[in-house]
């Protein structure tokens, strides 16, 4: 397995910065946080809420195309591969994702992410999954044309929230094209199913793996005195996710692509977390191989 960082997660540092510092840290790779960039730093953002408010580990998706080689470069510079480029976009901005594909393509990047619908109980689910495979369909032919594959996050609120979810929407399609990245960290929230089942259901789609953790912490009650929850990201060891368990299953299944760090906890700084994430992740995989004979 490779082992980089969502840049999500580096949210005080620059893009030179970032590729130095998982160069010094020894990851393999990163998987670069694509999206639109506010102008101005905004003031008085919650600690909590850095990651989005103004990440400047970020490239602006509107320089996207223009920043391609510079990006590829300070890679290759420090010897850090490009695992992807991970977007917001939603599935029917076809335009927009080819844009993503072309810089793709340019980077020597093999994936990029293309974020699936939000749910909203407003609408009618069928018709929007239809809508969304209907889409799938679409950019499946896109991803042929450039030889880059997209991938869809398991990610709670949305669409594709559970591996079930995930192989019915892509059931029929080219895995070479299309495939998911799969979030134990997300399913603490919604979806959970066990990962031997989800592992096998998935087969070939799995894609890429994003590795987080969190909580349901106790949130007060409500109006009848019944318990309310709220959700906690975590550091990786303090979570619900079973790391340990999803590991030995991952690597069981034969899967021995790129791990991604996407860490939202707060309680250490963000040189502590990624240095003492990478060593943690290479316990996992060790702890996980399977027994001699």
């Amino acid at each position: 397995m490779k082992f980089g960082v969502f840049s999500v997660s580096m949210p005080e540092y620059g893009l030179e910065e970032s590729v130095k510092l998982l160069a010094e840290l020894g990851y393999d790779g990163v998987e670069w946080r694509v999206a639109e960039m506010p102008a101005e730093e905004p003031k008085d953002v919650p600690f909590a809420y850095r990651y989005w408010a103004y990440n400047k580990s970020t490239i602006p998706l509107t320089q996207l195309a223009e920043k391609a080689a510079e990006v590829k470069a300070l890679c290759s510079r420090y010897g850090v591969e490009i695992f992807g480029l991970t977007s917001y976009l939603p599935p029917s901005q076809h335009e927009q994702i080819e844009l993503l594909l072309k810089a793709a393509q340019a980077m020597s990047c093999g994936m990029v992410r293309v974020f699936p619908p939000q749910y909203n109980e407003a609408d009618d689910y069928n018709k929007a999954f239809a809508e969304m495979r209907r889409d799938a369909e679409t950019l499946e032919k896109l991803a042929g044309r450039y030889g880059v594959k997209i991938v869809f996050e398991i990610h709670m609120d949305n669409l594709l929230a559970s591996p079930s979810a995930a192989r019915r929407m892509l059931e029929g399609l080219d895995p070479n094209c299309l495939g998911v990245i799969f979030d134990p960290g997300n399913m603490v929230n919604e979806g959970f199913e066990n990962y031997k089942k989800s592992l096998d259901m998935l087969g070939a789609y799995v894609a890429h793996v994003h590795i987080k953790n969190g909580i349901l912490e106790r949130d007060g009650e409500d109006e009848l005195g019944a318990a309310k929850w709220k959700r906690v990201w975590t550091p990786l060891k303090a979570g619900m996710a079973d790391l340990g368990k999803f590991f030995k299953v991952l690597r069981a299944s034969g899967y021995d692509g790129t791990v991604c760090i996407e860490d939202f906890s707060n309680e250490e700084s963000t040189y502590d977390k990624l240095k003492g994430n990478l060593a943690y992740l290479k316990q996992l995989y060790d702890a996980a191989a399977p027994a001699a004979e």
